[in-house]
C-alpha cells in the first residue's frame, strides 16, 4: 500500500526519543516504541484509549504476536522488519486494526538511529493529517 502523505518535520515521531512520559502521554495520537525485536518499550495514554489496552499490560510484550496480531502482515510487520534490517524507516500508511469495532488508522513507522528502535504513531483516520504536535 503506498504512503498516504509525507509527514512534516514537526511530527512528534521525529523527536519522540526526547519526550518525557508526560509529554508522550499528552500527544493527541497513539505512540508506541518497539525494540528491534518488536517488543513494546513505551505505550502512550492515547494509544491506550485507541486500543483499550493498558500500558502495564503491553510493555515488554511482543507487539506483533501478543499485542496486535492483526499487524502480522507484510504492510505492517514486513515494513518494520525491513526497516530494522536497513536501520532506516520512515513510512506512513493506512491500516485497519481488527478491534471490536475495527479501527481505521494512519500509521507512521519511524526508525530512530539514536535508540535503534521503531516508533509507531497511530492516528485515527479523520484527524487532521498535518498536525504540528
Amino acid at each position: 500500500m503506498p504512503d498516504l502523505v509525507h509527514p512534516t518535520l514537526h511530527d512528534a515521531v521525529y523527536r519522540a526519543d526526547a519526550l518525557s512520559s508526560a509529554e508522550l502521554d499528552a500527544l493527541p495520537y497513539g505512540m508506541i516504541q518497539l525494540d528491534a525485536r518488536g517488543r513494546v518499550l513505551r505505550y502512550s495514554t492515547a494509544e491506550t484509549r485507541l486500543s483499550g489496552l493498558a500500558a502495564a499490560d503491553v510493555v515488554g510484550r511482543d507487539f506483533f504476536r501478543d499485542v496486535a496480531p492483526c499487524t502480522q502482515v507484510a504492510e505492517f510487520q514486513g515494513r518494520f522488519e525491513e526497516g530494522v534490517r536497513a536501520r532506516q524507516l520512515d513510512a506512513v500508511f493506512s491500516f485497519r486494526f481488527a478491534f471490536r469495532p475495527p479501527r481505521d488508522v494512519r500509521v507512521h513507522l519511524f526508525y530512530s538511529q539514536a535508540t535503534r528502535s521503531v516508533w509507531v504513531k497511530v492516528e485515527e483516520l479523520g484527524r487532521d493529517l498535518e498536525d504540528g504536535a
